[in-house]
C-alpha cells in the first residue's frame, strides 16, 4: 500500500511541490478565462517573444511549472493553462480523453492567434502533444515530452485500477484542495476519471506509423524507473519520431526532472534554441526494437 502511494503522488506531477515553492517565482501572472470547447479554459501569459506552451501532468495545474516559469519567462511568450476540469479550469461533461485535450489547446492557440508554436509537456501534457503533433503536425515547431507514453501498458493499468476516490488518504485531499478550485467534486471527478483510464484503449494508442508522421523536432526525457512507463516505451518513441532526442536520466521516476531543475531549464532552453544536431541517428533504431 505504501508504493501504491507513492505511485499515486507523481500522478500529478508535482515537481513544484519537491524543488521550490510557488511563492519563490517572481513572475506575476496575467491570468485569462478562454470559452473553447464548451468549458472556461483558465491560463496564464508570462513573458514576451516567441510563444512557448506548457502543459502540466494529471491532477495537476499550470503552477506545477513554477520552478522553472521564471526562467522560462526570460526567454518566450510562456502560455501555462489548467487542462480542463483542473486547477480553474471547468468541465461540465466530466469526460477527459488526451484527445480533446489536445482540442482545447489548439482553440486556446486559435483565440490567441498563436499559430505555430515550441511546447513542453509533464507526463499527460505529453500525451496531450503527442495528439497535437498528430492532428496538425505543422504547427508544433518543437516540443518537450516528460514521462509521456503512446499508450497505457499494464504496470499504469494496474495503479489505475486501485486509484479509486476511496483510496485518497488525507494527504492527496490536502495538495488537491490546495490545486482545485470547485471544491471536492471537481477532486473526486478527476480522481474517477484517472480510475477509468483503466478501461481506456483508443485515445492513447498511436502506432510507429503514426508516431512517424511528426514533423516537431522532440527531445524525450524519462526516468529509469519510472512506475507507470517502462523505459522501452521512450525508446520506442525516439525509434518512431523522425528527429527526435532522447534523454533517459538514472534513476529518475515518473518525473524525473524534479531532482535536478537546473540541469532540466538548461537541457531543454539549449534543445528549444534549435542549437542541437539534427543529423540522421547513429544506429538502426528498427532493428533494436524489432519484435
Amino acid at each position: 500500500m505504501a508504493t501504491l502511494r507513492r505511485s499515486l503522488a507523481v500522478i500529478g506531477a508535482i515537481f513544484v511541490l519537491v524543488a521550490c515553492g510557488a511563492a519563490q517565482v517572481a513572475v506575476l501572472p496575467e491570468g485569462h478565462f478562454a470559452k473553447v470547447n464548451g468549458i472556461e479554459l483558465y491560463y496564464e501569459i508570462h513573458g514576451q517573444g516567441e510563444p512557448l506552451l506548457l502543459i502540466h501532468g494529471f491532477g495537476g495545474s499550470g503552477q506545477d511549472w513554477a520552478p522553472v516559469l521564471e526562467e522560462f519567462a526570460k526567454h518566450y511568450r510562456v502560455i501555462l493553462p489548467d487542462m480542463r476540469g483542473h486547477g480553474r479550469s471547468t468541465n461540465p461533461t466530466k469526460q477527459f480523453t488526451h484527445r480533446q485535450s489536445a482540442l482545447d489547446m489548439f482553440a486556446l492557440l486559435d483565440l490567441l492567434g498563436v499559430k505555430t508554436f515550441k511546447a513542453m509537456g509533464i507526463s499527460s501534457g505529453g500525451m496531450t502533444l503527442l495528439h497535437m503533433a498528430t492532428q496538425q503536425p505543422s504547427r508544433v515547431e518543437a516540443m518537450v515530452l516528460i514521462g509521456a507514453t503512446s499508450y497505457f501498458p499494464e504496470p499504469a493499468r494496474q495503479i489505475m485500477r486501485r486509484s479509486t476516490v476511496e483510496s485518497m488518504t488525507a494527504q492527496e485531499w490536502e495538495r488537491a484542495r490546495r490545486i482545485h478550485k470547485y471544491g471536492d467534486d471537481q477532486i473526486r471527478m478527476l480522481r474517477e476519471q484517472f480510475h477509468r483510464f483503466k478501461d481506456s484503449y483508443d485515445d492513447m494508442n498511436f502506432t510507429r506509423p503514426l508516431l512517424s508522421t511528426i514533423t516537431a523536432k522532440t527531445l524525450i526525457i524519462h526516468g529509469d524507473r519510472d512506475q507507470f512507463f517502462p523505459v522501452s516505451i521512450p525508446v520506442e518513441e525516439y525509434c518512431a519520431i523522425p528527429n527526435s532526442f532522447l534523454w533517459i536520466i538514472p534513476n529518475g521516476g515518473h518525473v524525473p526532472i524534479a531532482g535536478n531543475v537546473q540541469e532540466f531549464t538548461r537541457i531543454t532552453l539549449q534543445f528549444l534554441s534549435g542549437a542541437w544536431d539534427q543529423s540522421k541517428k547513429p544506429w538502426d533504431c528498427h532493428a533494436a526494437t524489432e519484435k
